[in-house]
Formats: structure tokens, sequence, C-alpha cells
């Protein structure tokens, strides 16, 4: 497939589209800690179903995939993504409307299918559609959405929530779908794209030759257990944290997230910008995973610690020190030819939302077990982030023992 590099002003057009679809895929994804103070009392959620309930849009998003990437691959960006999002306008005008738990469920992982394409449509279309040494820029910046994203679902949803109430916020993101899909249809170029002639025009690949890889397989445990806990806590965990462990209101709460995401989204925009300077000064991806993972890890024991103590700046310190992680999938579409870059991204992608999904459910089902006990709120807290700090740090060693011979990456 032969690049078709699109003129600056088009490319920003295009990164913008893309960016507002991303954004609201963020926002939906992260609502739940919000969320969850008016919808516990509404359904009388237990700690599991509340943390089943999240998770419900990363399996949605998960089952989505290993599809995605051959849909991707056959009719472009364009028609997959705004088809996808007709399925996320469905399911977030029936959570408006649901009436049960069931309902709630069956739209969240609704709205993760829909809207599961929101991230990797862009990447592969920054593949052909942007210059080479744009690409890291953009793919970065995209994170830097995300959090906008994680951002809007915080204090401005709190504010919202007492003049308008949840289920109207949730019929207004139904429109900003609706106009975001309209706006796909307009401004995305078609996938008009050329089939490189001679040998490499045989050369497709399959998903056997992405999970034997020595490096993604060194990869799993950290997408599933790092990269899910991380992702389980940022759009879940945080909340109830702060609320029912640090003491906080839930405006409070609300608040914290607030500034948790403003650290992040100013934290991704200037590691877009430094990234390709760290990398050029000999700090490959392995080594950056390397470095800097520990960091994060007694972040996260000092949370556990510190318990009631601990409060939206450890939790922003954690996130803050688990960026490293955001090298991960980059290293790995960028380990393989270029023929199986897209399996190989939305296999690693799988292994996130599927990890988050595991991560959001079994801490609400430790910390439940640990009440069942007999014991406090607090420790069923303490005890859940434990778990996740003992399965993060044996995925650590795992990747080190794989990589232990100074597995070559293309960073």
């Amino acid at each position: 497939m032969e690049n078709y590099i699109l003129p600056k002003r088009q490319a920003i057009t295009v990164f913008f589209v893309f960016a507002f679809g991303y954004f609201l895929s963020c926002l939906l994804r992260a609502i739940t800690a919000t969320l969850s103070p008016v919808l516990t009392l509404e359904f009388e959620l237990l700690a599991a179903d509340l943390g089943l309930l999240a998770g419900g849009y990363f399996l949605g998003f998960a089952c989505m995939q290993i599809p995605l990437g051959y849909l991707l691959d056959k009719f472009g960006p364009k028609k997959i993504v705004s088809s996808f999002l007709l399925i996320a306008l469905i399911g977030t005008t029936s959570f408006a409307l649901a009436q049960s738990f069931s309902g709630l469920l069956i739209s969240r992982i609704l709205i993760g299918v829909g809207v599961s394409a929101c991230l990797m449509a862009p990447l592969t279309g920054y593949r052909i559609w942007f210059a080479e040494n744009q690409q890291q820029r953009a793919n970065s910046w995209m994170l830097m959405i995300a959090s906008l994203g994680f951002l809007s679902s915080t204090l401005p949803v709190q504010l919202l929530l007492p003049s308008f109430g949840w289920r109207w916020i949730f019929a207004g993101i139904s429109i900003l779908i609706l106009i975001s899909i309209f706006l796909m249809l307009a401004f995305i170029p078609k996938w008009d794209h050329q089939i490189k002639t001679g040998e490499n025009s045989l050369k497709s690949g399959s998903l056997a030759d992405v999970w034997k890889d020595r490096f993604f397989i060194s990869v799993i445990p950290m997408g599933l257990f790092n990269y899910g806990g991380l992702m389980a806590i940022q759009t879940l965990w945080a909340g109830p944290w702060m609320t029912r462990v640090a003491g906080y209101t839930p405006l409070e709460s609300a608040t914290g997230l607030f500034w948790i995401n403003i650290t992040m989204l100013v934290s991704f925009f200037l590691w877009g910008y430094f990234l390709p300077r760290i990398t050029n000064s000999g700090f490959s991806a392995l080594k950056i995973l390397k470095l800097g993972l520990p960091i994060s890890f007694l972040v996260m024991l000092s949370i556990i610690i510190l318990g009631s103590k601990a409060g939206a700046f450890y939790i922003t310190l954690f996130i803050l020190s688990s960026i490293f992680l955001s090298v991960t999938q980059p290293a790995v579409g960028l380990s393989f030819p270029s023929y199986l870059a897209g399996k190989a991204l939305t296999s690693f992608n799988l292994l996130i939302f599927l990890g988050t999904f595991i991560m959001q459910w079994l801490m609400g089902l430790v910390i439940d077990v640990v009440k069942n006990f007999g014991y406090s709120e607090i420790l069923g807290f303490k005890s859940a982030f434990s778990v996740f700090l003992i399965l993060s740090l044996i995925s650590y060693i795992f990747f080190l023992i794989i990589n232990k011979k100074n597995y070559e990456i293309k960073t």
C-alpha cells in the first residue's frame, strides 16, 4: 500500500475530525467514574456491579479489535469509523433510557463496540496520509485528546448533573456522536489506496505471526495487567478511592479527577513533543520501560500504605509516573513490517481493553470479598490496589526475562 500524503491544511482537518470522535470515545470511557455515586444510589449497585458496568465498555471494545484490523485494511477508516459510531449512537441513547442494571450494561457494551474504531481508524489513516516524521507526534497528541476526553468527564459532568441529570447528559452526547458521524463522512478521504506490485503485494501476514513474536509475547501480561490496571484506575476506581477511602465529597472527587486529567493532558503534549528527542538520544522503548515502570510501582505502594491520606495528588502522581507505558503500543507497531502493523496494533489494543475489563471487575470483586469478611471498605480498596500491584510486578518481571538478551526494537 503506497502512501498518499495529504496537503497540510487537509491533514490538519483530518486530525481534528478524528480527534473529535476519539474525544467522545474517551469521554464515554471515563464518565462512569464521575457518575458512580449517582448510579450506585439509583440502581443500588455493589462494587462488583459498578466494576462490571464500567468494564462493559471495555468488553465490547475488546471484542471488536481483531475483526477491526481486517475491516480497516479492506474498507478504510472513513466507512468503518462512521458505521461503528452508529452503534455508539444506539448505545448512548439506550443508556439514557435504561431502567435497570442489565439495560445499563447492555448499553455500555454497545457503546464500547461503537467507539472501538475511534483510535485504530486514525492510526491506520495516519500511516497512509501523514508524512512519516509526523506520525509519531500525531499518535502522541491523540493521547492528549484522550486526556481531554477524560478531563471533560470529570468536573464539567459533575457541574451539569444537578441541572440536567445523567440521562440528559447522555442524550447530549448522542447528539455529539451524530455530529461526529457527519464530519467523518464529509472530511475523511476515501480509501482509494494502491497496492504495491511485486513481491511485497503477496505479503499480508497472519495473526499467528503477531502472537508468536518474542517481543509481543513479552508485553502480553503488561498489556493485560499494567496497562489494563492503569486504565481501570483512571477511568473508574480513582473516583471511588477518593470518595470512599480519602473521604472526598462527590464534587471534591470530580474536581480531583479534573486536575488529574489536566495534568495528563499537559504531560502527553510535552511527552509527544520531547519523545522523538529522547529516542534519538539512545533511549529505546525497551530501555524506557525497564527504567521507568518501577517508579509507578513505588508510587502505588505509597498509595496503599498511606490509605486514607492518599488523595488526588497521589493518584495523579501514579498516573503520571505510568506515562512510560504509552511507548509500548507504538513499539509493538514498529517492531513488525508494515503489512503486519495493523494486526499488531489491534492485537495489543485488544489486550489493553480486555485487561481493563478484567481489572475493573476484579478490583470490585476484591473490595466486595474483603467487606463480606467483615473488614472495612478502606481495607477492601487497599487489597484491590495490592492485587493490581502484584500482578503488575509479575508482568514487569516477565517482560524483563523475555527481553534479557537485549532484544532489538525499532523505535
